[in-house]
């Protein structure tokens, strides 16, 4: 069962043979005969039906998904045309199958019956490649990917500080430790706010399971919504990024908490105390950081802290953020909003803030930073290429960010859209800028040279 769970969607021998099989059976639907198998003139025109069925399912599925797509927004953000290209596709070679089945027998029906399910199956999966949402089996039936935590796991309380451990290295007197870290679940009491949360999930890099931890800085870090915070440690890979990093720094790297903000995949919470799903903000900005402090081995400064996520989870870190900068000194949003949104402003005004809509507009990031201003925090924020809306939003949020004394980062993902991809690409310069702020490592690099991340002016 651990094994059936564990297969991996994104790449490896799943993905490989699906599409294999797919095109397998595609050429075996072209290549037999359909049911008239007469001379050649009756030939054609039943395979010219198929075709005219395929291009027919093709050219629906592209009008329609375009419309829940773009002009719609059903989904809240275009899904891009790579999306959209693989959903017609799909949709049409499904079709095409149905009509070769329906005018065959035998070994051709029986074909063209598993290409049609074939050709549904691999364009979801290579959607979800193009997402990269759903790692594994497990993770798209909402399987727990990790183990829950346990008191021999957590040392709580630094031991030391983050130079006293580089000098012990330097001394190779360091205390024993594992190769790795290791990802947890665990359940964050909501003390304060009663909020009912989903269990959260933390990373705990090798210092931190040491018996002497030295007081390590925090990422908090926010999945989407539809998400969880398993979704965020399958999709990111930042277990892998930072054990990497790690290996490279005497065993230290943040350690990373993904709590969840929404309490179920299918609820916005907008990260605000509201009267629909409870007490959000209070959740992640008292409950979640007093469990962090009293839990684990972390330092209490601002700088040495850092919010973030991806589409609304991105929101919420341009809302919190700014918010709260006696916990964070830090943002990083991926793909975020303008301003928390459930379906539209006017639905969200209604239904969120008993349509008061000025008390709506105190959890809009441009407002809350103004609100706060001058600001010394730093901001990072990225946009996929494809996903012109985010590449607006955030271009805005960063002027304001600008104008308040922010230090502001501002970026486009290279071939990516609105998805885990354009995540990704920041996470890897923005990891490498925190550790350097916040004292475990000196890379402060040109962010140019990261692959796939262009850099963009900031007006203000």
């Amino acid at each position: 069962m651990k094994s059936l769970i564990n297969i991996h969607l994104l790449n490896g021998w799943f993905p490989s043979t699906l599409f294999a099989l797919t095109a397998l059976s595609a050429l075996l639907v072209v290549i037999l005969p359909p049911a008239h198998h007469g001379t050649s003139r009756r030939r054609l025109p039943a395979r010219l039906c198929e075709l005219i069925a395929g291009l027919t399912g093709f050219c629906v599925s592209g009008l329609v998904v375009w419309l829940l797509s773009d002009v719609f927004l059903v989904f809240g953000v275009s899904l891009g045309w790579m999306v959209m290209l693989i959903i017609d596709i799909g949709i049409g070679a499904a079709t095409f199958a149905v009509c070769a089945a329906v005018g065959s027998r035998g070994l051709r029906r029986a074909t063209a019956c598993v290409m049609a399910v074939l050709s549904l199956i691999s364009c979801a999966v290579r959607v979800d490649m193009v997402y990269g949402e759903y790692t594994t089996l497990g993770s798209l039936f909402g399987v727990a990917a990790f183990k829950e935590v346990s008191s021999s796991h957590i040392s709580g309380k630094a031991s030391m500080s983050v130079k006293e451990w580089q000098r012990l290295a330097k001394r190779g007197t360091l205390p024993s430790m594992p190769e790795a870290g290791e990802i947890r679940t665990v359940d964050i009491p909501a003390t304060a706010s009663h909020f009912k949360a989903r269990n959260a999930d933390v990373y705990l890099p090798p210092a931190a399971l040491s018996s002497k931890p030295p007081a390590l800085p925090v990422m908090v870090m926010l999945a989407g919504q539809p998400g969880s915070p398993d979704r965020f440690f399958n999709a990111s890979g930042i277990a892998t990024t930072l054990n990497d990093y790690a290996a490279k720094h005497h065993g230290l790297a943040p350690i990373v908490v993904s709590p969840d903000q929404n309490g179920a995949a299918t609820q916005n919470s907008l990260c605000a105390d509201t009267p629909v799903y409870g007490k959000a903000e209070t959740y992640l900005t008292v409950d979640v950081t007093k469990w962090i402090r009293r839990t684990l081995p972390v330092s209490t400064s601002p700088n040495d802290w850092l919010i973030g996520g991806f589409s609304q989870g991105g929101t919420c870190s341009t809302q919190l953020g700014p918010a709260h900068p006696g916990i964070y000194g830090h943002i990083y949003a991926a793909d975020g909003e303008l301003a928390p949104t459930d379906h539209d402003r006017a639905t969200t005004i209604t239904r969120y803030f008993n349509g008061d809509a000025k008390l709506y507009q105190r959890h809009v990031p441009t407002e809350i930073i103004k609100r706060n201003a001058p600001s010394m925090q730093t901001l990072f924020s990225i946009a996929g290429e494809w996903d012109t809306k985010s590449q607006r939003n955030a271009a805005i949020i960063a002027k304001a960010a600008k104008q308040a004394g922010m230090t502001v980062h501002l970026a486009t993902a290279k071939g990516s859209g609105h998805d885990w991809h354009t995540v990704n690409t920041g996470l890897a310069a923005v990891i490498d800028r925190f550790c350097a702020q916040s004292g475990i490592g000196t890379d402060r690099r040109e962010l140019s040279t990261y692959p796939n991340l262009q850099m963009l002016a900031v007006d203000g």
